[in-house]
């Protein structure tokens, strides 16, 4: 069952699509508190790839980080399934950071429409393999999403 989150941004879609859509926007706002994530791949068209490092720079999430055994660096990979600029953009995530867990790709939409804000943005998440691991996706999904409304309420 996809998940769903939203959020009104007080950007145009034109704006919010080069956010999500350039190295330089992606670095802006993507990573969730705590971690910077920095772009060394973007190949924006269906079958592209998005590549990136996100690395723990805060003590709260070095220290889980290290907790649960895992790198404070990873290199995280994303193919895009679907490009509509600046309305629709889709893409697969290939999870390979879970300890002791298979690799697998994991779904998210993202949906842009003009509002009298802004724009509306609507996330579907496909689920990861737990309740657990989808509960920290979705979080961390909300938290990029503060950061991006909060970069565009800030210019």
């Amino acid at each position: 069952m996809t998940e769903i989150i939203e959020r009104t941004v007080t950007a145009s879609p034109e704006r919010v699509w080069e956010l999500w859509t350039t190295p330089e926007g992606i670095s802006s706002w993507w990573a969730p508190d705590g971690f910077r994530t920095d772009v060394t791949t973007l190949d924006l068209h269906p079958g592209g790839e998005l590549t990136y490092t996100m690395t723990a720079v805060a003590p709260e999430q070095i220290a889980f980080m290290e907790q649960y055994g895992m790198p404070l660096s990873t290199v995280s990979r994303k193919f895009f399934t679907e490009i509509d600029q600046p309305h629709r953009l889709a893409y697969r995530s290939v999870v390979d950071f879970v300890p002791d867990h298979e690799v697998y790709e994991q779904l998210t939409t993202v949906e842009l429409s003009p509002s009298s804000e802004g724009t509306r943005i609507v996330m579907h998440v496909e689920p990861l393999h737990d309740e657990v691991w989808t509960q920290r996706l979705l979080a961390g999904r909300a938290n990029e999403l503060d950061n991006l409304a909060a970069l565009v309420a800030a210019v």
